[in-house]
């Protein structure tokens, strides 16, 4: 294919890539499958990749991230992004809504909105492209986040239509949809880290991560509530979000939004939402109201930090108060206990409640928690609610303190907590069942060995009867043995027998995600699969090897040794591979020795080029990534704002220093 062929395929990929982006996550209508889609985007990826000379940042392969900053550039706002004013009180928002009658001699229509809790963003384009996306910061000014705001799928990278002005600006909201966050924290469980407290922090923490493609897997989304440019043929608001809208912008729309004409209308708004609120998919703390036409807007104009012709009315946090019964402590596949409060039914936001989250034994210890006390319960943002507080003039005089418990409520082996740790463990990793079933669940799941035909329930009945005991065992099982068990009939048997074939199939970075090593998510596994190239490799290592990897840092390198020194888990690592399971790393086509014994140094920013993808160029062609520059560094691979400390340290050194154009040559 000639370089203009290829041009012009990736064009069209993007063009299409981009189409099916806004069809699945704006208009909520997909016309083709997940897989159909990731067909699409491998294939675009692949050929970004081999004609470096036609990357784009906003290319939808960028969704996917890939970059890494160290530290945002703060970047001046063109326009402040003030604060709302706040009230809590109907009777506050009537004396808004009359100031406003008063100065403009008229009562005006009025739009009002949700307001979402989440973390503010400004958006500027330039001739129809993203070209910046800053956060909020302290009003002036605020950080360039662009690198991550561009793995958002909601967020167009080219605007539609036409009409569109050479510079455009709009501000809107992230959050994190309740189902995503839910899902986030299962899986933090799961590995044994401490769950995100709720989606506002954990929308606004994604947004300031320094590996874009971490902020990719984040559950992120964006509503658009306001077009900062102004516009010859828009009068008003509301013109505007239809405007955004058919730019490709996801804007508030149907319920969500409502043009008044007087209070009543608006505080009917407020009350019909304080109840439904709990309905939504996503989290809203009130109501934004706004004088629609912007020539009035104009008119009444600005205060020092909030505008004349908006206000919010912020819910009351829904607090229910019930009484504490009994706690009971569940063990995850690490030997994470996890404390959760069992509560007198209650109502909440619309749901009754009868769980709470303790989270750790420092939580139960601030609470100062007895059984039997009346505790206050919020939802505040989080999917499981938690206690707040306690009724102390409701306990009674002889309510029992609650203490932790010492040994795990499953095998009774005395809990550990090591030092720096919030949570409690059990040690007893190999005849603890939550702990054995939890890693074969881990082991089977979709992102691991992705094993169909086997689920919970099976597991269960499988370890129950005592056909398996650890991951190993899957791989002996054998039809006549699966036909003896309860509702497994010959149909589901074939069907566990090919999942567990087909599962030797799946690449070495899985299996090694799919081990369950503490810390070792599913990054972390592709990362320690590219640097070691196999699990002897790996078990191999040493832990200064293990430091020197991208984003492997004590506590990961320390998880690492303990396990892949274990005897245990070297026989059972032993076995899966005697079973046929992957465990190295498939050899990249294109690869070569070029860079083999050489130890390279990525600094800056690359036009054609993410830092992750440049980096698996250098291992594709048998270099060694480091991060750090030494007498051992062979040469510096230095795009744009590479660090001046590594600079001069490269020159103290006499280290080469090469840019992107003489290193794509190098490679050629």
């Amino acid at each position: 294919m000639t370089k203009e062929k290829i041009q012009l395929e990736i064009e069209r990929l993007r063009k299409e890539l981009e189409r099916h982006n806004i069809l699945y996550y704006t208009n909520d209508r997909p016309e083709i499958s997940d897989r159909e889609f990731d067909v699409l985007l491998e294939n675009l990826i692949q050929l970004e990749k081999n004609n470096p000379e036609f990357f784009d940042p906003n290319s939808p392969s960028q969704r996917v991230g890939g970059s890494i900053s160290k530290s945002f550039e703060t970047v001046f706002h063109q326009r402040p992004m003030l604060s709302l004013g706040n009230t809590y009180s109907l009777e506050e928002l009537g004396e808004f809504t009359s100031r406003v009658e008063k100065s403009l001699g008229s009562f005006p229509e009025f739009v009002c909105e949700l307001k979402y809790d989440g973390a503010a963003i400004s958006l500027l384009y330039e001739k129809g492209q993203l070209s910046k996306g800053i956060t909020r910061g302290d009003g002036m000014k605020g950080d360039d986040i662009t690198v991550n705001i561009r793995t958002i799928h909601n967020i167009p990278l080219k605007l539609k239509g036409e009409n569109i002005p050479d510079i455009l600006e709009v501000r809107g909201e992230i959050f994190m949809p309740l189902e995503g966050f839910q899902k986030m924290n299962e899986e933090r469980l799961e590995m044994g880290l401490e769950p995100f407290a709720n989606p506002r922090n954990s929308a606004s923490g994604s947004l300031k991560m320094q590996d874009s493609s971490e902020v990719a897997k984040r559950p992120l989304d964006c509503f658009i509530y306001a077009l900062q440019t102004n516009l010859d043929f828009s009068q008003s608001h509301w013109e505007n979000l239809q405007y955004c809208e058919a730019l490709g912008f996801k804007v508030p729309s149907g319920d969500m939004r409502r043009s008044c004409q007087n209070l009543k209308e608006i505080e009917e708004f407020i009350t019909l939402w304080d109840v439904q609120r709990s309905q939504l998919p996503f989290d809203v703390d009130g109501v934004v109201i706004k004088v629609n036409q912007l020539a009035l807007q104009d008119e009444l104009g600005f205060t020092a930090k909030s505008p004349r012709w908006a206000i919010a009315y912020k819910f009351e946090t829904e607090r229910a108060e019930t009484v504490l019964e009994t706690i009971e402590y569940q063990v995850g596949r690490t030997g994470a206990i996890t404390p959760v409060a069992n509560l007198l039914s209650v109502q909440l936001a619309g749901t009754t409640v009868k769980r709470a989250s303790l989270h750790n034994a420092d939580q139960i210890r601030k609470l100062g928690l007895h059984y039997s006390d009346s505790v206050f319960v919020e939802k505040g943002g989080e999917i499981i609610p938690k206690i707040v507080g306690v009724n102390l003039q409701k306990r009674q005089s002889d309510a029992k303190e609650v203490q932790y418990i010492s040994h795990c409520p499953e095998c009774a082996t005395e809990l550990i907590r090591e030092e720096g740790e919030a949570q409690h463990y059990c040690p007893n990793t190999f005849n603890c069942k939550p702990q054995i079933l939890g890693r074969l669940e881990h082991f089977i799941s979709r992102k691991a060995m992705d094993i169909e035909g086997i689920g919970p329930e099976t597991l269960d009945l499988l370890l129950s009867n005592q056909l398996i005991s650890n991951i190993a065992d899957l791989y002996t099982l054998n039809e006549a043995e699966l036909l003896q068990l309860d509702r497994v009939g010959q149909k589901l048997a074939g069907n566990i027998l090919d999942g567990i074939e087909q599962s030797k199939l799946q690449s070495f970075e899985k299996v090694l995600f799919g081990l369950g090593i503490r810390y070792v998510g599913e990054t972390v596994s592709k990362k320690l699969a590219r640097a070691f190239k196999s699990m002897d490799g790996l078990i191999a290592a040493d832990k200064e090897s293990l430091l020197q990897v991208d984003e492997i840092g004590e506590r990961i390198a320390d998880s690492l040794i303990r396990f892949l020194h274990a005897q245990y888990n070297l026989e059972l690592i032993e076995r899966l591979k005697s079973y046929g399971l992957q465990m190295r790393i498939e050899e990249q086509e294109g690869a070569s020795d070029l860079l083999k014994g050489k130890s390279i140094v990525v600094s800056g920013t690359f036009e054609h080029f993410s830092r992750d993808s440049i980096k698996l160029e250098i291992e594709k062609h048998g270099g060694k990534v480091s991060s750090s520059v030494s007498s051992k560094t062979s040469f510096i691979i230095a795009g744009s704002d590479m660090g001046p400390a590594k600079r001069q340290k490269a020159g103290s050194l006499n280290v080469e220093i090469l840019n992107e154009e003489d290193f794509i040559k190098m490679i050629s």
